[in-house]
């Protein structure tokens, strides 16, 4: 039987090309047997200070998985959620903490097996042969804006179903403060990337949109056929969200800052959300998300993998995703970036507008320990 020997918290600080090259930060977790199989894990807690503080309880919580399974996870999940109960009820640190260890396990469980991520969670039958749908998830930050509509309809030439537009971003875009500007760059962006690409919209945390405002613009957007508008609101601002469904047709998308399945519970109440967003990295890792995942196929609602981190978080995503009928596409940064390029040796890439599913033991990739290293914050 092989046991985890060796719990390594790994901060890191990286420029996001498609981020107007801010900086963010992610804490990885690397997790090894006595046998030395390895096993890799994320946790987005994008600020150093938060990353710094995740690794500071994932050294604290270490006693209680040294000398654990990697087969028994579920386990050891469960233990760290029932010992964690004072400092991580409904969320918090803790989460980051436990979502970096989980994934970490399950990449550790299929080391040991020789199992993929994908077959141990398992794979929806009818699932396409070439994978999932790839969708450009972006940010817009040049103040041409005529430039940003070629740049993302570029990516659709490349293959890509469509593209994610994130407002309010680093940069001289400022996109999402204007209504009719807002307009008119969806209704030219429809114009470029053509008919058949699915353009979506994505609110940042710095805008504050009123509700009259956000219903003039995704009336304006519905009409150039946009698949979906994400946070335009707070997430606990509910009842905004069923006012504009009543006054729209496009889908509404949110769940991204949730942090459990509890949490996820209250924003699939009726008439609140149309798509449920999940992040891997922060919702309690690949146990948190199947749970996620299995009130939203309890529900008339689409599921979507938030993958914009680094490479480890899109291997254990593209598994997610392809686990459930009730998810349509995988997001994917389309412009080669530190994090999903240089610490892993095979990096996704969306071939003809698709992503493969890993097949390989655990996540399906091989971690750069060295480039890893390269960016680590010092503690």
């Amino acid at each position: 039987m092989a046991v985890v020997t060796r719990v390594d918290a790994l901060p890191v600080l990286y420029p996001e090309p498609n981020d107007s090259n801010a900086l963010r930060s992610l804490l990885f977790v690397r997790l090894e047997t006595d046998g030395g199989e390895v096993g890799w894990g994320e946790a987005i807690s994008q600020f150093p200070a938060s990353s710094l503080a995740t690794a500071a309880l994932v050294d604290g919580l270490s006693h209680l998985i040294l000398g654990t399974d990697p087969l028994d996870n579920l386990a050891t999940w469960r233990r760290l959620r029932d010992q964690t109960w004072w400092f991580g009820y409904r969320g918090g640190l803790m989460n980051f903490a436990l979502s970096a260890i989980d994934i970490a396990l399950w990449d550790l469980r299929g080391h040991v097996t020789g199992l993929s991520l994908s077959t141990m969670i398992g794979r929806r039958p009818d699932l396409d042969p070439r994978g999932m749908r790839a969708l450009a998830s972006t940010h817009v930050f040049d103040a041409d804006l005529d430039y940003e509509v070629d740049r993302h309809a570029r990516y659709v030439g490349e293959g890509y179903l469509g593209v994610k537009i994130g407002m309010g971003k680093k940069g001289d875009a400022r996109l999402g403060y204007d209504v009719k500007r807002d307009i008119k760059f969806v209704d030219d962006l429809r114009a470029a990337c053509g008919s058949e690409a699915w353009i979506m919209m994505d609110r940042g945390q710095s805008l504050v949109w009123t509700l009259d405002d956000t219903i003039r613009r995704v009336q304006a957007w519905q009409e150039a056929d946009l698949k979906w508008v994400e946070e335009p609101f707070e997430p606990w601002e509910f009842d905004k969200l069923r006012v504009l469904r009543n006054h729209s047709t496009c889908l509404i998308a949110g769940g991204e800052r949730e942090w459990d399945a509890r949490g996820f519970e209250e924003a699939l109440a009726p008439g609140v959300l149309d798509v449920v967003g999940c992040d891997v990295g922060r919702v309690g890792g690949i146990t948190g998300a199947l749970q996620v995942i299995r009130l939203v196929e309890q529900r008339d609602v689409w599921f979507n993998s938030h993958a914009w981190s680094s490479a480890i978080n899109t291997a254990a995503s593209i598994a997610l995703s392809a686990s459930t009928k009730r998810c349509l596409i995988q997001e994917l940064k389309p412009d080669p970036n530190p994090m999903q390029d240089e610490i892993v040796r095979i990096p996704f890439r969306a071939v003809d507008g698709w992503i493969a599913i890993p097949d390989s033991p655990g996540l399906g990739i091989t971690v750069d320990d060295d480039a890893v290293r390269r960016y680590l914050i010092e503690r």
